[in-house]
């Protein structure tokens, strides 16, 4: 079946579905509803979307089809007259299939007291039969294979889980293997772990990421930037886009067209993994607006290269986790936020062509302000990112392990109150040169202190220790 290209609006008593599906028989549209769940379906397309609030199969449900144009309008009637369907535009949100709910059977145990005198020679003998039980009998295989709607946690506290193969997971909720495993007949250039990549641990990939850094950080290089920073001031003089835009937000034809081809997955991260998430993004966006800033929004062919090499998840798959996550609602301290971003950093100072402090803290202003404009604003930034990562011929893979799920997820799971939050740590937070870990700030001073004098550069945070 093919999903057709969609949009949805809404009036005070109805939700509108315009499907464009050209060339049907208008008189083979089937439409059915089932609380939040409307399914339309015409041969060959087939459409399942689920929305926030319930609607009714009644009289002014209709669908009226347009052969000259090709759309399809499908007229929902809503369950509640006047409530507002939050959400229409985020076409990934309105695809993901709809959550089946846990069902958590309510066991009471009886003891001997509970049972009474009279029934303990009954209770003695269930006991004596439950013991006797054994992995192979018939009745509790049947049980063990039909219940599997009960709650399985693992300890957030465990420590490392056991690994069982020598396959190694990774991506977004380490949903993914296999695809570096030719990494080295790919020309993969900025995978750091060679061959090993399908087998490493989250600790040999720290381990390796942080030994690169050091190797790859060029004293000379950083304090040509500092010095003469002409181009790098001009680079951060440059109003990003997306953060100056206030107006209206609609997504453009083209993203809707790319929303539609998104992976539609229901996520069900624990609480820690949720926390990550967000985490991860800050990475992610860091490495966007970097390279929006040295191209000023037109990406070149080195952009690919760029966007992968500062994203700590796609060079060492080594994506940030948080070390003091406390169990509750959603807060970012300063200090995860500050751990986030060091490695963030450390990249943008030892691999692009400018690598400048001031910069960084120019891009990290750049994520907060964009996590503040929401779920919308974020969206855009991914697709653009995925548009740039797609069209390449190796680092296509970082999109399909990383990007496209986010997407989906900013989408459907992520929430504007938790990314307004985060968005504000990051601006108040402040990044000193001595956590980066190269005496930054000791070169900076024997820069100024060398034959020539200093340069006329304005970077604000030379002074910072």
């Amino acid at each position: 079946m093919i999903t057709p290209k969609f949009t949805c609006s809404q009036t005070e008593s109805s939700v509108i579905v315009s499907i464009y599906c050209p060339s049907i028989r208008a008189a083979d549209v089937e439409i059915h509803i089932d609380e939040t769940l409307a399914t339309i379906h015409v041969n060959p397309y087939f459409l399942r979307l689920n929305f926030s609030k319930p609607l009714v199969e009644d009289n002014d449900s209709a669908a009226k089809y347009d052969p000259s144009s090709g759309y399809l309008i499908v007229t929902l009637t809503k369950e509640y007259r006047g409530e507002r369907f939050e959400d229409l535009d985020l076409l990934a949100k309105l695809l993901v299939p709809r959550r089946t709910a846990n069902v958590t059977p309510t066991i009471e145990v009886l003891t001997s007291e509970d049972a009474g005198l009279e029934n303990l020679d009954e209770v003695n003998g269930l006991v004596e039969q439950t013991e006797n039980l054994t992995v192979n009998d018939d009745e509790l295989v049947k049980a063990a294979e039909n219940d599997w709607q009960l709650t399985q946690n693992l300890s957030e506290e465990s420590g490392p889980q056991l690994q069982t193969s020598p396959q190694a997971q990774y991506g977004f909720l380490d949903l993914h293997s296999g695809y570096l495993r030719h990494a080295a007949h790919t020309e993969n250039e900025i995978n750091e772990l060679g061959t090993d990549a399908e087998v490493c641990t989250s600790v040999e990939r720290s381990a390796r990421r942080v030994a690169h850094e050091n190797e790859k950080f060029d004293e000379e290089h950083y304090i040509a930037d500092f010095m003469d920073d002409y181009e790098i001031q001009e680079m951060m003089e440059w109003p990003q886009p997306h953060v100056g835009d206030a107006g209206p937000f609609e997504y453009r034809e083209s993203e809707n067209l790319v929303i539609m081809t998104l992976p539609r997955r229901e996520y069900l991260p624990t609480p820690v993994q949720t926390h990550n998430l967000y985490l991860v993004l800050i990475t992610l966006l860091f490495s966007y607006t970097y390279d929006t800033r040295i191209t000023q929004h037109e990406p070149t062919s080195e952009s690919p290269w760029t966007i992968c090499n500062l994203t700590p998840a796609f060079s060492a798959l080594d994506p940030p986790r948080s070390s003091s996550y406390q169990s509750g609602p959603h807060k970012f301290t300063s200090e995860e936020v500050k751990e986030t971003f060091i490695p963030s950093y450390r990249r943008s100072l030892a691999f692009p062509l400018y690598r400048s402090f001031a910069l960084a803290e120019k891009c990290r202003h750049d994520v907060g302000w964009l996590l503040k404009r929401g779920r919308r604003t974020i969206t855009r930034c991914l697709l653009e990112m995925k548009h740039i990562l797609d069209h390449h011929d190796v680092y296509y893979i970082y999109s399909k392990i990383w990007v496209d799920d986010f997407c989906v997820w900013i989408q459907s799971d992520a929430h504007d109150e938790i990314l307004e939050q985060l968005g504000e740590v990051i601006l108040t937070t402040e990044m000193r040169k001595m956590s980066i870990g190269w005496d930054l700030k000791e070169l900076e001073d024997l820069a100024l202190e060398s034959p020539g004098g200093p340069s006329d550069s304005d970077d604000e945070s030379s002074n910072e220790n």
